[in-house]
């Protein structure tokens, strides 16, 4: 059973500190710019990546003001993707509050979203490290072109090789960068970067399969989307894929292995219900698990501390959140 643990009040200070500035980036631009950045970080999230770099930081003894601002860029880039991911879909809510994309025009949203990953570019520039910038770029371009795959060869693909590419480049790139930047800031070696940048890849691979499985059993007022989103838009996320391989004559079933795409809402309410009663939830989550395992033995050798045992019980409970 995974114990509690009580956030560390420098780490609070520090997460404290990261909502400051990410708020000040928009303070000498257009007022309209400063009022959809306020409301974009005061909708909630977990600021999980900052809290990450903050206790990783921590441990491999790097410089706290430098961390602070290095997790401002990668939650600014983090913020910048929901932006335009929520235009692409046409989703009104995200965590139960109207997206950008609701209330302005789609012009006026790519520009908010633009200029926030500017922001993040910026901030994470003056960490003064080129290494983090090429980091930095590198990821963009990874979540950039992941985007541009799930718009043209990921709807209604039942292939298992896809869906990991995809969330790979949507979630754990951006969990991969937070760890490898973090450890290039710090005083360790070549080895230990790479393995904590593996850290951030099984954390963020872990993280990403519970979203995928908490879309199909969790409540919409909790999720705060509909149940069965990614299905309804032609996403085959794990859960599905379980599925496929232990119901390959559900017509649902068959209709995805014939490359097309479902439409008609009886059918995939029909397979949302049959998901959610099979077995395929938890052979997604015992995965989710063995990423999470895999995330925690490549911090088990940091040294003891009470950063380490947040950043263990943070690890721990990436996998048994309701989101």
């Amino acid at each position: 059973m995974i114990s509690t643990i009580t956030t560390l009040p420098e780490i609070q200070a520090g997460i404290e500190a990261v909502e400051k500035l990410m708020l000040t980036q928009a303070d000498e631009y257009n007022g309209d710019l400063k009022s959809a950045l306020s409301l974009l970080l005061s909708s909630g999230g977990k600021r999980i990546r900052p809290r990450i770099i903050l206790l990783l930081g921590s441990i491999l003894n790097a410089n706290q003001e430098t961390l602070i601002i290095l997790a401002s860029a990668i939650e600014l880039l983090h913020t910048a993707t929901l932006v335009h991911d929520d235009l692409i879909d046409g989703a009104v809510l995200r965590r139960g509050v109207a997206t950008l994309n609701s209330k302005w025009s789609a012009a006026a949203t790519v520009l908010t979203g633009d200029f926030i990953f500017a922001s993040a570019a910026n901030l994470a520039a003056k960490t003064n490290s080129v290494e983090v910038m090429k980091v930095f770029s590198t990821t963009l371009m990874t979540i950039v072109n992941g985007e541009v795959n799930q718009l043209f060869n990921s709807r209604c693909n039942t292939s298992k090789a896809d869906y990991y590419q995809r969330i790979y480049a949507k979630t754990a790139s951006l969990f991969e960068a937070a760890t490898h930047t973090t450890s290039i800031l710090s005083p360790v070696s070549a080895l230990d970067r790479d393995r904590m940048r593996r850290y951030g890849y099984e954390l963020g691979m872990a993280f990403q399969i519970v979203d995928d499985v908490l879309d199909y059993s969790g409540e919409q007022s909790v999720v705060g989307k509909p149940v069965g989103g990614d299905l309804r838009q032609g996403l085959v996320t794990l859960p599905m894929l379980y599925f496929i391989d232990s119901n390959p004559n559900n017509d649902g079933v068959k209709e995805l292995l014939q490359g097309k795409c479902l439409d008609n809402d009886e059918t995939i309410d029909n397979l949302i219900h049959s998901i959610v009663a099979s077995s395929a939830i938890e052979q997604s989550i015992n995965e989710a698990e063995q990423f999470a395992k895999r995330a925690l033995d490549l911090i088990s050798d940091l040294p003891a501390s009470p950063h380490k045992d947040e950043l263990v019980y943070l690890t721990e409970t990436s996998i048994v959140r309701k989101k």
